[in-house]
Order: structure tokens, then sequence, then C-alpha cells
């Protein structure tokens, strides 16, 4: 079966112009959008794929402005021009367009383990769960114009053309080199511990991973690998497995509706909590309370 993104969303304020134009390839997926914006559009979105996001045309008033929020209560990004976001699987954003009329814009959906078998397995995992929120780099534009201009196409190339511009696009993304065969460092105990302790303690809101590599005295890249090589995860799947354990107690010590727990776990509906806890437990929110209480 073909890759699809799969892609949650809760948005109001947009009018798609000329419909989606999709191209797939080996490992991506392109979609380009041409959208009309209302006052005050925005909403809220999250993949179960990374993905890349190129604003390619901002058309607006002088103050046009898109600011993206990540999580419950990360720091909000804004633009007023052409830049990119890398979003990690799982990242939730906000976003808000302010004296924005018309957004051309170009999503590249990244099938991890289907990029990693074609590369050999050589995805640093901290690059590829590490967001960059609304970063310049003229090169990715460059490769996203062509992109684009294929997915436009009402006459394709080969596919070994887009193939090849997206290949080259996340390579560079990624920045992946030959195999060095380096074995990761691992944390420290009390660095584990400080780490761990702060997500139990934290586990129901955003956690930026600077803080945690604040916390332990390294940079994000590093803290990130030697977390994961440490306990298996990476710090954000970490939270997740918090997140989880603390809303199994909420709803054995307490009636609250599910949509109390959602809210208060900082999901955006209760849709998309229980669809993360049938995906980490096995079951709904209400099957697994009903057979703890029976």
């Amino acid at each position: 079966m073909s890759f699809q993104p799969r892609m949650h969303n809760r948005i109001e304020g947009f009018s798609v112009i000329g419909g989606l134009r999709r191209r797939s390839w080996n490992g991506v997926v392109a979609d380009l959008w041409d959208v009309e914006c209302a006052q005050g559009a925005g909403g809220y979105y999250v993949s179960e794929d990374p993905r890349l996001i190129v604003v390619l045309d901002l058309q607006g008033g002088a103050r046009r402005q898109i600011k993206f929020t990540p999580g419950w209560s990360g720091p909000a990004f804004e633009q007023r021009r052409h830049t990119l976001s890398y979003i990690p699987a799982g990242m939730e954003i906000w976003a808000e367009i302010n004296d924005v009329r018309v957004v051309r814009h170009l999503d590249l959906h990244f099938n991890l383990d289907a990029l990693r078998n074609r590369l050999m397995d050589e995805i640093d995992p901290a690059k590829a769960e590490t967001p960059r929120l609304m970063f310049e780099d003229s090169r990715f534009v460059a490769l996203a114009e062509l992109i684009a201009a294929e997915c436009d196409n009402p006459d394709p190339l080969h596919d070994l053309y887009g193939d090849g511009l997206t290949v080259a696009l996340f390579i560079d993304l990624m920045r992946l080199g030959p195999p060095r065969g380096r074995k990761r460092s691992q944390l420290a105990a009390w660095q584990l511990r400080r780490a761990t302790d702060f997500i139990e303690a934290h586990c129901m809101r955003g956690i930026r991973l600077g803080e945690l590599a604040m916390l332990t005295g390294l940079s994000q890249s590093h803290f990130s690998h030697a977390f994961k090589a440490s306990t298996g995860l990476a710090p954000y799947q970490w939270q997740m497995q918090a997140r989880i354990e603390r809303i199994k107690k909420r709803l054995v010590e307490d009636d609250s509706p599910l949509t109390a727990v959602a809210a208060e776990a900082g999901f955006a509906d209760q849709a998309h909590f229980t669809r993360t806890f049938r995906r980490h437990v096995g079951v709904t929110p209400s099957q697994w309370k009903k057979v703890r209480r029976s």
C-alpha cells in the first residue's frame, strides 16, 4: 500500500483555490495548496508523520503574518516572509493567520520507515525528532519551488525527477552523511534521573527539548541522543508515556467526563485524546476505565 499522510486538524477561515495538487514519490508525499484566508483564520494541526511546510507566497497587507505555536504552552514563532518549518511526528501546532489574503504553501510528508530503508538507516533520531519552526534556507526554497512546479505540472516528468528532488531536500534537512559506526553515549545516572523527574512532574504540558537539555548541561542534540541511548525512547515519547500513566490514575480516582480529562491533558479534543490513548494502551479510555472499575 502506498504511503498516505495521517493528519488530524481542526481549522476555520480557509478556502482552497483550485483544489489540492498532490504528488507521491518513494517515501515522500508532496501537497501543494493555494488558500484564501479569512480574517482570524487558523486552527490546530497534528500529524502522525513528520513534515516540512514551505511558504512559497504570502499575499496580504503590510502587517501580514503567520504564527505557529507548538504544543500547549510553547513560545510562538512568527513570519512575515517566506520561511520553512520542520514539524516532527506527533507534535501539535496551533496556527494563526493575520492580514493575509492568499497563501501558497508546499507540505512535504515524510515516511521515515521508507526513507530509512532507502538511506540505510542513517537518519539521526535527534534531528528527526527536533522541530525547526520558521527558519530560512535558500537551497531548500529552491528545491521546494521545483517540487511545487512538478506538482502543478499537467504533464509530469519521470518519477525519478521528483524523487530525486524530494530525497535531496530530505538528505539536506537531516544533514545525512556516510555511516560513522559510533556508539551513542548514555546520560549519567544523575542526568537521567533529573530529566525523567522533570518530565514526570510536568508531563501534562508541552516540554521543550531545550528545558531538558539545560537541566543536564548538554546541547539539545547531545541530550536527545543520550536520552534515547539510555531509555530506548525519544524524550517526547517518554513524556507521552508519563502523561498516559497520569491519565490512567485520573480515570480511576474520579468520575470526571472524558472531555474534561482530555482538556486537562492538553489534547485538542476528545477524539484526539481517544486516538492517542488507544494507540498507547490498546483500548479506548472509556473501555480501560470500565475494566479497572468492574
